[in-house]
């Protein structure tokens, strides 16, 4: 009878019971996996790592202060040799570029089918890194343009050209450039999640997104609001000012 070879991981998790649900489940799922070392941060998941060199690291995304995705600025590309498994609470949150490059990640709650997949994958790939598909994911998306259904057609928008979304119920308002309004039958949930990886959108308000790069002007009285291109006043929640401020280069004293 054969049996599987040892399979070393490292789960890196800030939640102590998302790391020991995973070990459990991956007991279940692939038991020639031996976790050697559970870490709570990225920090210590790096020296883990380093110094137990592991083929497989369980890794999550969102944690406090940091940030899994940040991974690849510690390791050199001669250096690494271990796969890496995203886990993630946010779907929305990296996923399109990971499945564009077929890099595995999991969504909390981590479903055992789901494991055992990603786990098939790999043996599959003959346990092969997948860290040049990672880094590829990483690397910051051209500004695709964004299909927008409209009546009986499709409109490829250019990012760019969008000034602010406004919602209205299940419908949304797009602003554009040249003064024109595009009503679209979805919500503003869908575009946030599909305008994304353009990194100059904000939800700035329940009912608003605004593309910061046509933001002329922050009025902090009555609440806040800012001042958009063609002059019209969209309102701002103060937790999302410095979201904004986040993205503009300020002149300091």
């Amino acid at each position: 009878m054969n049996t599987m070879p040892t399979i070393t991981a490292v789960i890196v998790d800030d939640e102590a019971n998302a790391r020991l649900l995973l070990r459990e489940m991956l007991k279940i799922a692939c038991p020639a996996v031996q976790i050697l070392a559970e870490c709570p941060d990225l920090p210590q998941g790096v020296i883990a790592i380093r110094k137990l060199k592991p083929q497989i690291v369980f890794l999550d995304i969102e944690m406090p202060g940091q940030n899994g995705l940040q991974i690849m600025d510690f390791f050199g590309e001669s250096e690494v040799d271990f796969s890496i498994i995203f886990v993630t609470a946010y779907h929305a949150y990296a996923i399109q570029a990971f499945k564009l490059n077929a890099v595995d990640y999991l969504l909390k709650p981590v479903q055992i089918q789901e494991l055992e997949d990603a786990m098939a994958r790999w043996i599959k790939r003959s346990g092969q890194s997948n860290v040049p598909q990672v880094r590829q994911a990483l690397l910051p998306s051209p500004q695709r343009k964004i299909a927008v259904p409209s009546g009986n057609t499709i409109r490829f928008l250019d990012p760019a050209q969008v000034v602010f979304l406004k919602a209205d119920n299940t419908y949304t308002e797009i602003m554009l450039l040249d003064g024109s309004k595009l009503v679209v039958s979805r919500t503003l949930k869908n575009f946030e999640e599909a305008l994304q990886d353009h990194g100059s959108f904000i939800r700035c308000h329940k009912s608003y997104i605004v593309n910061s790069a046509h933001v002329r002007q922050l009025n902090k009285a009555d609440g806040g609001s800012l001042l958009m291109q063609g002059n019209v006043d969209i309102p701002i929640t103060l937790d999302r000012v410095q979201d904004l401020m986040d993205q503009m280069s300020m002149i300091r004293r």
